[in-house]
């Protein structure tokens, strides 16, 4: 892997812990950090710098001043944006950040055109419609980093249930990454056994309830977004695409049919390598989660349709 480059664009708390994640496992050669305010991101880069004596490969860790400073990465993040706040829905963000990612996305088009973006602006299954229609890339190219986040929030319940397994959770979401998110524990396991024969299903209904509730109970007490998970979520899926690892992970991708729908981005199980989304996983989907999926798809449309109609895609 020696030589991969990696941007990252907004060096706020997810940007800088996605940052963080990378340097200390080594995975790539270099990680510029961007911002809009060019100071947030040298400072960022110089304290995560100077902590890599101690990572296993050394990464180097530099601020990207310009837009041009990105140029020819192999990997290129987006949490540009707004936060979102306490009592702000993901759709409240929907126009403001739909506008930072566009210009964001103009930029990686120009100087990194073979990159591999990993789109995190919330909310997330728009913002990753508006990076496809933005850049006109093979679908492939550009993932959603939302399911990661959300199944590794399931992992956490399912070990507060169960009191074992940690490293043994398979876990999965699919879905929106947002009020309609389907935690899916009809194929969850722990150690390669059902999940529904170590927990009740009292216990997996409330495993669902807090995996939708793991977001907004983190904003009640922080009063903004949560950053570590996310940023460690992140770094996960930059090590499947550098490395190669063709590795399962719950994303947001353009559907061609799958699923029984197009020209929509929402949450489904990848397959994750160094082609970005190598392979779409259609499950079989029961009666009740196939409704669910159709409303969670209905409501990321319902949102394409407002950016639509107020032009921003001409």
């Amino acid at each position: 892997m020696t030589g991969k480059k990696v941007a990252i664009i907004g060096a706020g708390a997810v940007g800088a812990a996605a940052a963080y994640s990378l340097a200390f496992t080594g995975t790539c050669h270099r990680i510029l950090l961007y911002d809009i305010f060019p100071e947030v991101a040298i400072g960022k880069a110089l304290d995560i710098a100077q902590a890599t004596n101690y990572s296993p490969r050394g990464t180097v860790v530099e601020a990207a001043v310009k837009p041009e400073d990105i140029k020819d990465c192999d990997v290129v993040v987006i949490t540009a944006g707004v936060p979102r706040k306490k009592d702000m829905t993901r759709a409240d963000l929907l126009n403001i950040n739909a506008g930072i990612v566009k210009d964001v996305t103009g930029h990686i088009k120009k100087y990194s055109p073979n990159a591999i973006i990993l789109c995190v602006s919330n909310p997330l299954d728009i913002m990753t419609y508006v990076v496809h229609k933005v850049t006109g890339w093979d679908k492939n190219r550009i993932i959603g980093m939302g399911g990661a986040l959300d199944a590794s929030r399931m992992a956490y319940q399912i070990r507060q249930k169960t009191g074992f397994g940690a490293a043994q959770i398979k876990p999965m979401v699919l879905g929106d990454h947002g009020e309609n998110m389907i935690p899916y524990p009809d194929i969850a396991t722990v150690g390669g056994i059902p999940l529904d024969q170590i927990v009740s299903r009292e216990d997996l209904d409330e495993i669902i309830a807090k995996t939708k509730d793991g977001g907004a109970e983190i904003v009640k007490y922080l009063k903004t977004s949560a950053f570590f998970a996310p940023g460690r979520a992140i770094s996960i899926m930059v090590e499947a695409i550098l490395s190669d690892e063709e590795k399962v992970i719950p994303s947001c991708a353009m559907l061609n049919g799958e699923y029984g729908y197009d020209d929509v981005t929402v949450g489904v199980p990848c397959v994750i390598g160094a082609n970005g989304i190598e392979k779409v996983i259609e499950l079989d989907l029961n009666d009740e989660t196939k409704a669910k999926f159709a409303k969670s798809v209905e409501s990321i449309k319902e949102n394409i349709n407002i950016l639509t109609e107020s032009g921003f895609f001409n």
